[in-house]
């Protein structure tokens, strides 16, 4: 039987507060955009579920986000959390209700996120074609490449042009 959550951690598993009046997307999703969080890494979940926590209070009482800004945020274990998941979200100005934001947990301008990490989305991206979620032909760009942004940070954007999905424009 397919895994139709992906191995995603539901957002109840490291909050007590559901989403704030979530819109779903039209799926399958035609655009994945990648971001990093900026913050510390984390590797464990404990230390994963405090820092969602707090990157949740600054979404909504400093950036006056309705919720959680990004679709699903990736540690440095290998577990992917489900933030806005798959409901319209506030990562890119522009394109939130027509795709994904999925942010790797840290800081990558001078680093790649790990092995673990890297495997986890694509992982991730494999299942949710699989389950017709995303587009089997969807685009993936970097977050910079939409908006006035370093993320996804210099390294991870260079890793992610290689990535087979990765397009430098998008056609719309």
């Amino acid at each position: 039987m397919a895994d139709l959550n992906c191995g995603v951690v539901d957002i109840a598993e490291w909050s007590s507060k559901p989403l704030s009046d979530p819109v779903d997307l039209v799926k399958p999703v035609h655009l994945v955009v990648i971001q990093h969080s900026a913050t510390a890494p984390c590797s464990d979940d404990e230390t994963c579920k405090t820092l969602l926590s707090n990157v949740r209070e600054k979404h909504v009482e400093r950036l006056k986000f309705k919720d959680i800004g990004n679709s699903f945020y990736i540690s440095s274990h290998g577990k992917v959390y489900e933030g806005s998941g798959w409901h319209v979200g506030a990562h890119t100005k522009g394109f939130n209700d027509k795709s994904i934001g999925i942010s790797f947990i840290g800081d990558f301008r001078d680093s790649l996120p790990s092995e673990e990490a890297l495997k986890a989305a694509q992982d991730f991206l494999s299942c949710s074609v699989n389950n017709e979620s995303l587009d089997e032909n969807y685009d993936l760009v970097g977050h910079g490449q939409l908006s006035a942004t370093l993320s996804p940070g210099a390294k991870l954007q260079s890793l992610i042009q290689s990535w087979s999905h990765w397009r430098e424009k998008l056609i719309q």
